[in-house]
């Protein structure tokens, strides 16, 4: 069956996604930093040496806001590529690394792997890195926008390797605040 559809109808199907995307997107990255308590209020994190070049708490919160975003339009872009061939592959992929990276706050800030965590960091790279070729394979605008994300996770894998070179027995500063009990 032929479907045809007009410029407005595909733009409209565009923001529909990206409102929907966007939106989950930033609510569950916002929601693993939340339940994880990520970021310099979290005294465990306070009392552990970090490297000369780690950014003020501020600029984490404002840059995963924007990569949240960004992901939640490649995504929508992605998605709106009907029949375009690699697609399912593509977002199967994006969805296990954007999981895998929902899962590092809370492995680093309440479970204090630091270690697991690192490796977990470098196996959501990967990942991601193979979603941007994948995503390019759809449509290149959406491979541009993975583009910031790889930046980033590249530069949060060396803070959380220096990190972890600094403070060898991190999960032992704190009871990890996953197995604290009042």
């Amino acid at each position: 069956m032929n479907e045809l559809a007009s410029r407005s109808q595909l733009r409209m199907s565009f923001l529909r996604w990206a409102l929907f995307c966007v939106s989950l997107i930033l609510l569950l990255g916002i929601g693993s930093g939340i339940v994880s308590n990520s970021g310099y209020g979290n005294a465990w994190f306070a009392a552990l040496a970090k490297p000369a070049i780690m950014p003020p708490g501020w600029a984490f919160g404002a840059a995963w806001t924007i990569l949240y975003i960004l992901l939640g339009l490649a995504l929508a872009v992605v998605i709106g590529a009907r029949r375009a061939p690699g697609r399912g592959l593509a977002i199967t992929i994006f969805i296990v690394q954007i999981i895998l990276n929902f899962l590092w706050s809370p492995l680093f800030f309440a479970a204090h792997e630091v270690t697991v965590a690192f490796y977990l960091i470098l196996l959501i790279l990967v990942l991601s890195v193979l979603t941007t070729l994948l995503f390019a394979r759809v449509r290149t605008a959406a491979a541009v926008l993975m583009l910031p994300y790889l930046l980033w996770l590249c530069f949060a894998a060396f803070l959380n390797f220096a990190i972890d070179q600094a403070n060898p027995h991190a999960e032992t500063l704190v009871a990890p605040a996953i197995s604290t009990q009042i």
